[in-house]
């Protein structure tokens, strides 16, 4: 094992003979003695692939006079290569061979960029070698960030452990057969991390103090944030934290109706009263951003005083407002505005950015998250505080459940860190993972600078490569005639402008430097087919490309439907055969999330599988090949069936119920609210609710969210009514319960909905009815005149 790599792009090769050459050799000789390797390429096109693909690069050598392959005239290619490693790398040691004599030939930049210039025949390789080593160690130490340095520190010392946990480095599994097994797979250093909060110089996860407080501190200088907190229990658990600080029992919270389940979780324990504010949905089913006009003042006001359950609240006034960014299928908000936008109507804004902590660091999402919100873009009283939540974890490299609170207060609603901890200690853990607080600090150290853009960069450039390949297949096969059409699409605008030029450019055909900086190229324009929404504003909603949405034939944005077909989810059960797991898949759409870790050849692998798929309809392969598992789990339904045939019958069943049509109304039409989360909270833990079939679920209150995925969304909340047995609720989740029955192995994934083991029913946890003789009023029951009396219980 070496302890770093050193480049030498120069212009001779290793066996090149004459006087330079040898002494570079030499130089090369004296470093691989001390500890290093060295990677040697002889043209800048060589130099800059090692500095695409080698992140563990600790100095480079370049030659100023490099050629290039090929290529003659300009700059030489030790330029190319010095400007390549400003953008790869923040702070590599660079030493610059010249031939000169002076440095006066070069461009006034260079000095900027290398830290030394190096004449090899002017000082003996010993000396030469040992000055690019310490740059390379000085470079290395630099390079880890506060909290991952204390821990290796710590590691390094092999001290023995007289605290908990009890494994005691790993020693414990050691004595155990099965402990070994163990051991032997996670290793030895990971276990030795693994250590208690009795390590003083590791610093206090609570107390915010040491290289744990420094990490902290430094995140919140990469992240834009006044103040972060490192979170070791997911998004979810950062959302009900932000929630439980932010609204006590009886305020009001605004609440974006497409939100994760947490946030919900955060109204019952805070006893917030929501007021839910309503996305748009397109033809597909997918969830749009809150439109324009819903965060309006005069919009809020009006929904506020329309809830019932607002009318018992202790003040009129929202103390809270949260809304997803980005939503789950790619939608994000011009964040500046949202918050011009909700700030007369609520001092305390949330992002709930789980799947966007990269935002930051790609100018196309410049002032599109939410620490994007401060004095310097909103000046004045009424600007509101603003937290931004984010699962690390989900797109950037740190270990799953590692997680971030960003905080940007305000003096209309201050966060005083001693308040605000209280909070996070009620959430947290007093025995966290000390392996996780390190990737959350190597999270951050990787975006930090330069690098942390071309991270980002790169992972924009595949989604866009491989978003230009699903439409170009689809061109060659038409031109080449000699098979059936191609029918796979990506989610996304048929054609971009070049804003330098005005011209008009089909998607496919756009320059990648044009897709990938310029963001206009991603915004949705208002009212366009393509994406189906409505009601959105110039510049309010973009389109993330790294959240690619894989369109079936069957329906358009706009919801119209075809005669024929392909659901989704005979693609992702296909796929999933191929050892390709999706992201999300709705009717007739599939999520495809790209990230850091996304390469050429794990994209290429699904364009593969989709062309696979495509053949295998093309010629109706039998079920048996295709989806054996399912085959053999169901006989009796899929024996003898061909795909080509079970893809029309689902169709055409998805057509008939208007599954999708269904979904977006029991979306937009809200159940009206009888009584606030915690009262139902209360009444499912002391035995006040109770199972109900769809056939009989009308006219009652929930007890429990359901969630349908496909989309993930809650479609019914605690304290809602379920409305009639022709409203919209019952009507998608009894049309939804025939669909599963009709096609076992292909069910939706619903949470809040259990299935009877002998009749495959669906039933919902409802509040147990209470004779109103027998009963006392609630907060909201008298809104409601239809729903039953409910009566919650104390609480222990």
């Amino acid at each position: 094992m070496t302890d770093g790599t050193v480049l030498f792009a120069v212009r001779e090769f290793p066996e090149s003979g004459g006087t330079r050459a040898e002494q570079l050799r030499r130089i090369r000789t004296e470093l691989e003695t001390r500890g290093f390797e060295v990677r040697w390429a002889t043209t800048a096109d060589d130099a800059q692939a090692v500095l695409r693909t080698e992140a563990g690069l600790a100095a480079a050598v370049v030659d100023w006079d490099l050629p290039k392959d090929g290529k003659a005239g300009g700059e030489p290619g030790g330029a190319d290569v010095l400007r390549l490693v400003g953008r790869r790398f923040q702070s590599l040691p660079v030493f610059l061979v010249t031939a000169g004599e002076d440095l006066e030939h070069l461009p006034l930049w260079v000095a900027e960029t290398v830290i030394g210039y190096i004449w090899p025949l002017e000082d003996t390789a010993p000396f030469i070698a040992g000055r690019i080593a310490g740059a390379a160690r000085g470079y290395q130490q630099d390079l880890l960030p506060p909290f991952f340095k204390a821990l290796r520190r710590f590691d390094h010392a092999h001290e023995y452990s007289w605290h908990t946990p009890a494994h005691s480095g790993g020693v414990a599994f050691l004595k155990s057969p099965v402990g070994r097994a163990f051991h032997d797979y996670f290793g030895e250093r990971l276990l030795r991390s693994d250590l208690s909060i009795s390590v003083e110089e590791l610093g206090s996860l609570f107390e915010h103090t040491g290289p744990i407080g420094a990490a902290e501190r430094n995140a919140a200088r990469v992240f834009g944030a006044d103040r972060t907190y490192f979170v070791l229990h997911g998004d979810s658990t950062c959302d009900r934290m932000v929630g439980h600080f932010s609204v006590t029992q009886d305020e009001i919270a605004l609440v974006d109706r497409n939100c994760h389940k947490s946030v919900l979780h955060g109204l019952a324990l805070s006893g917030a009263r929501p007021v839910y504010l309503v996305p748009t949905r397109n033809g597909y089913g997918l969830a749009g951003p809150l439109p324009p006009f819903e965060i309006q003042a005069q919009s809020v006001a009006s929904r506020i005083r329309r809830n019932p359950l607002a009318q018992a609240a202790v003040s009129p006034e929202a103390q809270y407002a949260v809304l997803t960014n980005s939503t789950y299928d790619g939608l994000c908000y011009d964040a500046l505005q949202v918050a011009q936008a909700l700030a007369p109507s609520t001092p305390r804004l949330h992002f709930d950015e789980a799947w966007f902590a990269y935002a930051r660091f790609h100018p196309l999402y410049a002032g599109r998250y939410g620490m994007a919100v401060g004095p310097d873009t909103f000046p004045g009283p009424e600007r509101p505080t603003v937290f931004s939540t984010q699962s690390t974890h989900k797109l950037l490299a740190a270990l799953s459940q590692s997680a971030m609170v960003h905080v940007k207060p305000a003096p209309r609603a201050p966060v005083e860190h001693e308040r605000f901890n209280e909070a996070f200690m009620m959430h947290g853990t007093t025995s966290p993972l000390y392996p996780m607080i390190a990737s959350l600090d190597v999270a951050t150290a990787m975006m930090d600078g330069p690098q942390g853009r071309w991270l980002i960069d790169e992972a924009v450039t595949e989604a866009i490569r491989f978003r230009q390949t699903v439409v170009r297949v689809g061109r060659r096969i038409a031109a080449a005639g000699d098979r059936p059409g191609w029918f796979f699409g990506v989610w996304q605008p048929e054609t971009v402008t070049d804003p330098a030029t005005g011209e008009r450019l089909a998607f496919a055909d756009a320059p990648t430097e044009l897709l990938r900086t310029e963001p206009s190229c991603w915004q949705l324009e208002p009212d366009a087919d393509w994406h189906g929404f409505t009601g959105l504003t110039d510049g309010y909603c973009l389109l993330d490309p790294l959240k690619v949405t894989l369109t079936c034939p069957g329906i358009d944005a706009t919801g119209h439907m075809t005669d024929w077909g392909i659901p989704a989810r005979v693609l992702t059960a296909y796929l999933a055969t191929r050892n390709i797991v999706v992201e999300k898949t709705d009717s007739y759409t599939t999520l495809i999330l790209f990230s850091m870790g996304i390469t050429k050849g794990k994209w290429g692998t699904l364009m593969d599988a989709l062309m696979d798929f495509k053949a295998l309809y093309d010629q109706n392969a039998p079920l048996e090949h295709l989806l054996p598992e399912l085959v053999a789990t169901h006989p009796d339904r899929y024996t003898g069936q061909t795909l080509r045939e079970l893809c029309q019958e689902m169709h055409d069943h998805l057509r008939d119920a208007r599954l999708v049509e269904l979904l977006d109304t029991a979306f937009q039409d809200l159940p009206e609210p009888v009584t606030p989360p915690q009262h139902c909270y209360q009444r499912l833990i002391r035995g006040g609710t109770e199972r109900v079939r769809l056939a009989d679920a009308a006219d009652r209150v929930a007890a429990a969210m359901v969630t349908v995925t496909p989309p993930g969304i809650p479609v019914l909340m605690p304290g809602e009514n379920t409305g009639t047995p022709d409203g919209p609720l019952l009507r998608y989740l009894t049309a939804l319960e025939s669909f599963d029955r009709r096609f076992p192995g292909f069910r939706s994934e619903t949470h809040g909905v259990t299935l009877d083991p002998e009749t495959g029913d669906y039933l919902i946890e409802c509040v147990r009815r209470i004779p109103t003789q027998q009963a006392g009023r609630t907060a909201g029951e008298h809104h409601q005149k239809r729903t039953p009396t409910l009566t919650p219980k104390p609480g222990p």
